[in-house]
């Protein structure tokens, strides 16, 4: 194998510099033979002032203090052993022994698996100037994935000249943080034009991830400074989305254009995902109230609408909202007063009940063909669960009254409120002698 890249090499008797080309055996004084354990061994004629002078190890190689053997043509041989999946990269090397002038690789490398292969062959061949070029080309170019788990098996084995290369993946600064964070939850709780749903859709999903905790700490803590951001975005959202509930109650004709119902299914799907963050960051207490408040406007807006297609998928949107606000409520994330509570239960449990066979007829028309009209089946019974806790945390009056309406009611079948039927009958049959108990328990305190 004889490579034809040029150096140059000076006479010792005039001043010029003839050109010195690997594999040239008229000028050649050394031989470089690679060989690998599978039998691979191949001889390559080079030059040694070109070698000592870009190569400590083979500086140190064809010194006068370590033996070299000589072979055909009184040459001096230097082996070289190595893996055969590294044989080609040994290669790479001896040429840019020859070609790198200027310290670049970049038409060189060929890829950054490549860089990688000549990066660790010229660290264990000492050649300062490859490796500087290598650590260069592979700190300025993208990588694939599997390039980047790669480059973090490898690299932090090269020493402090190869550091460089790992700059984009070092932990940043808390403050870089912070401004990635305020400005991404800004975008995500925006109205930008439609299109830029998708970068929206992706700032939210990030936020979501740096603020999850996995098999890492989340990126930043929750901190009163972060809380009060995300509380500020999520009350100019709702703000937005009242103002535009508010314009369809006084229009309601106008809810059959298609550009208000993607609107207004736009902030609907925002404020679901916004449930998921203050959730998260234990914040929901202001968002619960607002929905609260807006609900009676809600189902009015959503019950006078036409059942077309874009509306059905709109009242999966509101039931969807409306879960996660009930089921902070019913299990004591958001303590409100029992009218209030009470109110929830009155307003939603009679929209569930009729919406969800609706849907259900709706996806059953369609088949398979409508996937926006199907919801999680996990949400439907979680769903069911939360009535069921809100209502056994009313008084025993209000719970009678809702069962009895229930038991009543042509949809008794979702949601199945069996569990609280069966708790109130225990507790109203027991509760005279529960109570006698506790009466007599305080005559008892009041005689001492």
């Amino acid at each position: 194998m004889f490579l034809v890249c040029n150096a140059s090499m000076e006479s010792p008797n005039c001043e010029t510099r003839t050109p010195s080309r690997i594999g040239d055996r008229s000028n050649s004084d050394v031989v470089v033979r690679i060989r690998t354990q599978d039998a691979r061994d191949e001889w390559f004629y080079c030059h040694s002032n070109i070698l000592i002078e870009k190569s400590k190890y083979f500086a140190d190689r064809l010194s006068d203090s370590w033996p070299t053997c000589q072979i055909l043509d009184s040459r001096n041989c230097v082996e070289v052993y190595c893996q055969d999946s590294d044989f080609d990269y040994h290669v790479s090397v001896l040429r840019l022994l020859y070609v790198l002038v200027d310290g670049s690789v970049d038409d060189m490398c060929h890829g950054v698996k490549n860089a990688l292969g000549i990066l660790q062959v010229a660290v264990k061949l000492e050649c300062p100037q490859i490796i500087t070029a290598c650590v260069k080309y592979l700190e300025a170019v993208s990588w694939e994935e599997s390039e980047e788990e790669e480059i973090l098996k490898i690299i932090p084995r090269m020493g402090p000249q190869a550091e460089p290369i790992l700059d984009r993946l070092q932990p940043v600064t808390q403050s870089s943080i912070m401004g990635i964070f305020f400005s991404t939850i800004r975008f995500a709780t925006s109205s930008p034009p439609p299109i830029m749903n998708d970068l929206k859709t992706s700032a939210q999903e990030q936020l979501e991830y740096m603020l999850t905790e996995d098999d890492d700490a989340p990126l930043l803590a929750a901190d009163d400074e972060i809380k009060s951001e995300v509380k500020e975005c999520a009350k100019r959202l709702f703000e937005r989305f009242n103002y535009q509930l508010e314009a369809l109650l006084c229009e309601m004709e106008s809810f059959s254009d298609g550009g208000k119902i993607l609107s207004f299914q736009s902030l609907l799907s925002d404020l679901s995902w916004a449930c998921q963050i203050l959730t998260k960051l234990e914040i929901m207490r202001e968002f619960v109230c607002n929905w609260t408040d807006a609900s009676d406007k809600i189902v009015m807006v959503v019950k006078q609408v036409s059942p077309t297609a874009e509306l059905i998928e709109t009242k999966l949107k509101v039931i969807e909202v409306a879960a996660k606000v009930l089921e902070a409520i019913g299990y004591g994330t958001v303590i409100l007063p029992t009218a209030k509570r009470l109110h929830m239960v009155n307003v939603w449990l009679p929209f569930v009940r009729v919406t969800k066979p609706f849907i259900d007829s709706a996806v059953a028309a369609t088949g398979d063909d409508a996937p926006a009209f199907k919801m999680d089946g996990e949400l439907w019974q979680s769903l069911e669960s939360t009535f069921v806790s809100l209502i056994l945390a009313l008084p025993s009056t209000e719970q009678a009254e809702i069962l009895t309406e229930w038991l009543q009611n042509e949809n008794i079948g979702y949601p199945d409120l069996t569990e609280a039927f069966e708790v109130w009958c225990y507790r109203s049959k027991v509760a005279k002698r529960r109570l006698s108990v506790i009466a007599v328990n305080h005559d008892k305190i009041g005689t001492h």
